[in-house]
């Protein structure tokens, strides 16, 4: 079991190295099989992540970790609900793993999808599609009658990172499993920003 500062340190250097690459590794931006090792028949995370299914944030990659290192949850727009609380809450009772990342990404489609439907509502919404929609909807809607709201950029950048926190605040504390790992065996839930122009992830403060 690997304590959730050093996973989180281990995390860090591997974005590090993923950005000093070339986001990728490599003339041609893939990673080779000698940077991420073997498929293994076993698996020990040492990191939860909840990222987005966006196809430009594979968490493995980002991270530069290799089969078994991450317990890797992907929903549009990192929302979070039953199902994702329940593969974290697995993940921390079966693995022990100490260390959850809720990985948000600029440009997110998601974000931007419940922008839209709250300044131009759409009654013919697929109801699985609102469904994600109204997971975000909380976060961001206050944020349309704040200053920010009249730069279409800034309100972005502020709605994607609301809605990061907003999720890391819902598996604190929407969990009562999770909530006693946190408490008695040192379970950290943090909140982070992968900016797909650059490559470089940063882990927010709360």
């Amino acid at each position: 079991m690997i304590p959730a500062q050093q996973a989180l340190a281990r995390l860090r250097e591997g974005n590090r190295q993923f950005v000093e690459t070339g986001a990728g590794g490599g003339s041609s931006g893939r990673p080779s099989a000698q940077q991420h090792g073997r498929p293994s028949a076993q698996q020990q995370p040492f990191a939860i992540v909840l990222g987005c299914s966006d196809s430009r944030v594979p968490a493995e990659l980002i991270f530069g970790q290799g089969f078994g290192d991450l317990f890797v949850i992907r929903v549009a727009g990192n929302i979070v609900a039953p199902s994702q609380i329940g593969s974290v809450e697995f993940a921390a009772e079966r693995f022990g793993t100490r260390l959850a990342v809720v990985l948000g990404h600029t440009q997110c489609g998601a974000v931007a999808a419940t922008l839209e439907q709250l300044r131009e509502p759409q009654s013919h919404q697929s109801p699985n599609l609102r469904a994600i929609v109204d997971r975000i909807r909380p976060a961001v809607e206050p944020l349309l009658r704040a200053p920010s709201a009249r730069d279409a950029a800034e309100l972005s950048a502020v709605a994607t990172r609301a809605n990061i926190r907003a999720s890391v605040s819902q598996l604190r504390h929407g969990s009562t499993l999770l909530e006693r790992h946190i408490a008695d065996e040192g379970l950290l839930i943090v909140g982070a920003e992968y900016r797909v122009e650059s490559g470089v992830v940063e882990f927010l403060s709360d």
